[in-house]
């Protein structure tokens, strides 16, 4: 059996965990587009799927192309049948809805704005038209509607980016700023990595329903799965991952699990990072010290560097590590315990993670070689004047009263890891 997928860059690619999640081989094919034509003459495959740039390029070289990929315009499963037959069909449309549906997002009768004009931009026009938006807008760099008229286009209700803008490495950006869409109800980005773009955390600060694209790219890989049952129907029984939900949502939580960063904030001598570096080793992950990062880059110790160039310039180092290791995926992280001062750090870290509050007694907390926790009393009033920010950036809440080992298989109790 021979499965796989065929795009220019796949080194960030999820499907092939994905895929073998499923009970199969799935290899990563990057290709060239003068290497197309060699390829599908060869025909080393039993089914494959197809990503970006290749949706459309890759149909003239198919036999039969299914109704709804010819509808849509793209093709992004192919299995090879009986004779060479090379047969194309068109997943993403299913996966869309399916995404659409998980989220609680309703096009009907809405007006749709759709960011992008590629592959994906034609399998949402395709889902959007079948739900009966009311009205949809191609939002492109150069086209009638473009980003620098989008505002005519402020009334819109749901909003679909189909661009790789805010996509890995290149975190942070977003096509467009939503404080211009008053009746917004909805934001749809395709990206999943990060798993929250910067489009996706304004929808979460404004309190807009939103997703991003891992649903989409789950179901249609399970879909897709069903066309290589067609060829190699003896795969099925290798399917029952879960008899309890969906196979879709058992491979959703799967792959959110390893991609989630688990983040620790809190008070300095709380305990974080002697907890990540445990949480780190029970699930296997890399672990990562803000602090110690800090120290490793300017040569000396964070004690020594507030001394000599004060807390604001500690802090602008902070912000720059935040920045780095927020782009990271299933890794441990632990936080100095001002992180959380600049929201633009807590941005950082919510792309990818889930932020955990270690609570703990005051009286507790460690005062040694914590250069602003001079005391008691200043200790103190540094947990006045933070405790609000941790709240409200953390997902969860340990208090940290035992050992370490016992504080981190409770965290990893609660996160189902």
């Amino acid at each position: 059996m021979k499965f796989g997928l065929i795009g220019k860059k796949l080194a960030h690619s999820y499907s092939k965990i994905i895929h073998e999640l499923m009970g199969y081989p799935y290899d990563l094919i990057e290709l060239e587009e003068s290497e197309l034509k060699e390829f599908f003459a060869a025909k080393d495959f039993d089914a494959i799927n197809v990503t970006i740039p290749y949706k459309t390029d890759v149909m003239p070289y198919l036999h039969e192309i299914s109704e709804k990929a010819q509808k849509i315009g793209s093709v992004n499963t192919i299995v090879k049948k009986s004779g060479g037959r090379l047969v194309g069909y068109n997943t993403d449309y299913d996966g869309f809805v399916y995404m659409l549906n998980r989220a609680g997002i309703s096009v009907t009768g809405k007006k749709v704005l759709i960011l992008g004009s590629g592959g994906t931009s034609k399998a949402a026009l395709a889902v959007c038209n079948d739900l009966k938006a009311k009205e949809i807008i191609i939002i492109s760099r150069s086209g009638e509607n473009n980003y620098e008229n989008i505002e005519r286009h402020a009334d819109a209700d749901v909003i679909i980016n189909t661009t790789p803008v805010g996509m890995y490495p290149h975190n942070g950006k977003s096509p467009v700023s939503l404080d211009i869409f008053t009746k917004l109800q909805g934001v749809v980005d395709v990206i999943y990595n990060p798993l929250k773009t910067e489009l996706l955390l304004q929808a979460e600060e404004k309190g807009i329903k939103f997703t991003n694209g891992l649903p989409m790219l789950c179901a249609q890989a399970v879909y897709a799965a069903d066309h290589f049952f067609e060829v190699c129907p003896e795969i099925r029984p290798k399917l029952a991952f879960s008899e309890k939900e969906p196979l879709e949502e058992s491979i959703i939580k799967e792959i959110e699990k390893l991609c989630t960063n688990i983040i620790f904030i809190g008070m300095p001598g709380c305990g974080k990072s002697s907890i990540g570096k445990a949480v780190a080793e029970i699930t296997g992950r890399e672990f990562y010290d803000t602090d110690a990062i800090v120290e490793e880059i300017t040569g000396m110790s964070n004690q020594d560097f507030l001394h000599k160039y004060g807390e604001a310039a500690f802090r602008e180092k902070e912000a720059k590590i935040a920045e780095e290791v927020g782009k990271k995926s299933g890794s441990v992280i632990s936080t100095g315990g001002g992180i959380v001062k600049n929201p633009q750090n807590v941005k950082h870290l919510r792309q990818n993670g889930k932020l955990i509050f270690i609570d703990r007694e005051i009286e507790k907390l460690s005062l040694v070689g914590r250069p602003l926790s001079k005391d008691l009393a200043t200790l103190k009033q540094m947990y006045i004047e933070r405790l609000p920010l941790y709240k409200a950036a953390a997902d969860m809440i340990l208090y940290n009263v035992g050992t370490v080992k016992s504080a981190a298989r409770a965290i990893v109790e609660m996160l189902e890891y």
